[in-house]
């Protein structure tokens, strides 16, 4: 006895005509969407890109680089600094010193370290120096800046700060000599006055360019004054 199926998917049959019966049944083809972020869920992944915030979800990918030196991550070159140290302490054309670095390759650190120890060796228990010299440092060099601009200079103030930081190098060298001979007045004069030179033409032969032409004592006097002021910050004169 066959019965009339209650809709299109099912037939029913009679028990005798169900022992004649066979065949397979294949399962269906199921695939299950874990969602393209590895076993999150699909519909809050979904619901936060539709949303704008997609990038929740995002994953950094290793790209496999090896950390870097710290030296290299703050921009530090020991080399690069000695050199340009060597350049300032024998500021003569004759040694052959490539001397332009300091002023077209200017960086902060080595200057910083410079003016740095020429404060420790000036603070004799007043740590206020140190500070007061690093403002003097940065204002007396944006002052150079400021008047070089005006006078027609193409440098920047990176540049101008690099240079009259690193021409602090002089002053330091003669600072010990001062504590020896400071009983001499003449000699101590002498030698401050050497110093101050020293440093004054350190600055200047990389400052003062060709393209200031009759206006180059105009430049070159406000760098003296700044040095007689560092070393009056060390003399306490």
């Amino acid at each position: 006895m066959q019965f009339s199926p209650t809709n299109g998917d099912f037939t029913f049959v009679s028990s005798t005509e169900a022992e004649e019966l066979s065949g397979t049944i294949s399962s269906p083809d199921i695939k299950v969407n874990m969602g393209s972020d590895g076993g999150k869920d699909p519909y809050a992944t979904t619901f936060l890109r539709q949303r704008g915030y997609g990038w929740l979800l995002e994953v950094e990918e290793d790209d496999g680089e090896e950390s870097k030196p710290l030296l290299e991550e703050l921009d530090i070159d020991l080399k690069d600094i000695y050199y340009k140290i060597r350049c300032v302490l024998m500021p003569m054309p004759s040694l052959g010193y490539n001397r332009q670095v300091v002023r077209d390759n200017p960086d902060f650190w080595g200057p910083l370290a410079v003016v740095l120890l020429f404060s420790m060796i000036s603070i004799y228990g007043q740590f206020r120096v140190v500070s007061w010299i690093i403002t003097i440092w940065i204002f007396g060099a944006l002052t150079v800046f400021l008047l070089a601009r005006v006078l027609g200079g193409e440098v920047s103030y990176g540049q101008v700060l690099g240079v009259i930081g690193y021409s602090l190098l002089p002053l330091i060298v003669i600072a010990p000599l001062l504590l020896v001979i400071r009983s001499f007045e003449v000699v101590s004069t002498l030698f401050k006055l050497f110093g101050v030179f020293w440093a004054a033409y350190s600055a200047a032969s990389l400052l003062v360019g060709d393209e200031f032409k009759t206006k180059k004592p105009l430049l070159i006097y406000p760098i003296f004054l700044l040095y007689i002021y560092f070393l009056s910050l060390y003399t306490g004169v």
